[in-house]
């Protein structure tokens, strides 16, 4: 006898039999007892989960000659010749080969004919969205005012393909997507009867595989079944099958990328590579992978949101501390284009590690995701008591300034503004250049708004201005040395400030007869000197 795949072998006969439509179960069990049962039906979901099989036990139930509580009971003649696929009151119709006008015709002339046996002619016509909108419209009619002999059951994946004028005429049932644990559960149950040994951790290592899907689990579990052959199916065994890696490599492979550690990182593809596994899939995996931890990084309870076990969801809590969310959403989105494309590369191993690379110098990314990631790893390393003083130098006013002394101070506060200005002249007391020590003498110190962290320094005219620019780095210098804290120094003149004090608050700044008579000096004569400490 022909071997059968395990997902023909389980097809759920009766209604308790299907796997996570409990919604759907009751309200059709409910219609079929109380004799209330509709003329058409939309089954929508996604692959695998139960919407054909739903059909043909709806199908039985209607005609069966001794139904039990709403279900079929498989025994009876009517019953029998559903099951082996020869009852001329079961007619199942594939869309996606039959979707013209003329096919739909063919339907139209058939059901005028009631049923020879049972009471109702049942056609179940699958992935009904395939239908042309010629087919569509030579549906409606009947669709609408069918004989009472009639049920139709329309099933799809894609139900916003679907003419509206059609979903009006169907009750519509959503058919859920089957949870991992009751996968899990499911095929557990059915390795017990089949007398196969197989780990719970492998079955629901493949359960998440499905995503969803009863059908597509059961493939894979029917795949490694047949690949190991009279042995104990382990994880490590269906890893090997489906070309996956352990969860461990993807632990290890994100620590390494925070670190940004590319020989670690490179290390770890070449152990892929030398395994065998598929490269598509580990890119998917890692995706998921960062999912989680942004999940546990945003949620505080996310078990129940994550299908992992308790170990695994305490490992990803942990690594969760380490990971700022800026990084995991900036992660994923490169590695999501990067899964886009794999599918047209010729070496998946290069644009890997080309992808992993380019992660490790983020700094020379422009990207703002990127920034952001970046912003989010330093803050986290400073939160952590990781000092971060660069070695690169900032320009101010043309005068290269080291920022690691910027960064040795801490900024100074309102209480050091009130110092500067009070003891301006004090501060540069000790100047030993005199010519400058007297310009400064001309000067003062003017800070605009509380949250401008700038010191401004005033000067009568732009000639001084430009004196006291080119000794920018001593004077803040000794400023700093003062008051013991930063500052971030502004060279304007009066004439700038005065325009900003206007614009604030509607009057000028007036000017002392000291200040008027030094101005009128000043323009008469001033010697092209740098001042020099």
């Amino acid at each position: 006898m022909s071997y059968t795949a395990l997902y023909r072998k389980f097809r759920p006969n009766t209604f308790a039999s299907v796997i996570g439509q409990e919604h759907i179960i009751k309200t059709i069990k409910n219609q079929i007892l109380t004799n209330r049962v509709s003329h058409a039906y939309l089954f929508c979901g996604t692959r695998g989960t139960g919407k054909t099989s739903t059909a043909k036990i709806f199908a039985r139930a209607i005609n069966c000659l001794s139904p039990k509580n709403g279900n079929p009971c498989n025994h009876c003649e009517l019953c029998t010749a559903a099951l082996e696929n020869r009852s001329m009151n079961v007619i199942e119709i594939d869309a996606a080969s039959n979707n013209g006008v003329d096919n739909i015709r063919e339907i139209r002339e058939e059901v005028k004919y009631p049923p020879t046996q049972g009471y109702y002619k049942v056609y179940i016509i699958d992935e009904v969205h395939m239908l042309s909108s010629g087919a569509f419209n030579a549906l409606l009619k009947t669709l609408e005012e069918p004989p009472a002999h009639i049920v139709f059951i329309l099933a799809t994946t894609d139900p916003q393909k679907v003419p509206a004028t059609i979903l009006s005429r169907c009750q519509r049932f959503d058919f859920h997507r089957i949870t991992t644990e009751e996968i899990t559960q499911t095929l557990l149950n059915y390795m017990k009867t089949e007398n196969i040994d197989v780990e719970e951790q492998a079955l629901h290592y493949i359960a998440r595989l499905g995503d969803g899907s009863m059908r597509d689990a059961l493939s894979i579990l029917d795949q490694c079944i047949a690949f190991y052959s009279d042995e104990t199916l382990t994880l490590d065994k269906v890893l090997d099958v489906v070309g996956a890696v352990d969860n461990s490599i993807l632990f290890s492979m994100t620590d390494a990328i925070l670190q940004k550690d590319a020989v670690v990182i490179m290390d770890f593809i070449q152990q892929i590579m030398i395994q065998g596994r598929s490269i598509t899939q580990f890119v998917t995996e890692l995706i998921v992978h960062l999912r989680n931890i942004l999940i546990c990084n945003t949620i505080q309870d996310a078990f129940s949101l994550l299908d992992v076990s308790s170990e695994e969801y305490t490992q990803l809590q942990l690594q969760s501390k380490k990971l700022s969310k800026e990084e995991c959403m900036y992660f994923i989105k490169t590695f999501s284009a990067l899964q886009n494309d794999l599918k047209y590369a010729s070496n998946e191993r290069i644009l890997l590690e080309v992808t992993l690379l380019k992660i490790c110098s983020i700094t020379q990314e422009k990207d703002i995701d990127a920034i952001s990631a970046k912003l989010a790893a330093l803050e986290r390393q400073i939160k952590n008591g990781i000092s971060f003083i660069p070695s690169t130098t900032t320009q101010i006013d043309n005068k290269a300034v080291s920022s690691s002394a910027v960064l040795k101070r801490p900024p100074a506060l309102s209480q050091d503004r009130k110092t500067i200005k009070q003891q301006w002249q004090t501060i540069f007391q000790e100047l030993e250049n005199i010519p400058l020590k007297s310009v400064i003498s001309h000067t003062s110190p003017e800070f605009k708004e509380e949250t401008d962290q700038n010191l401004y320094i005033v000067c009568p005219t732009s000639v001084l201005q430009d004196i006291v620019k080119k000794n920018i780095t001593l004077l803040q210098q000794k400023i700093e040395q003062y008051i013991n804290k930063s500052v971030s120094l502004s060279v304007i003149t009066k004439e700038e400030y005065d325009n900003w004090y206007c614009s604030i608050y509607g009057t000028t700044v007036q000017k002392t007869d000291e200040e008027a008579e030094f101005e009128s000096l000043v323009g008469t004569f001033i010697p092209d000197v740098e001042f020099q400490e």
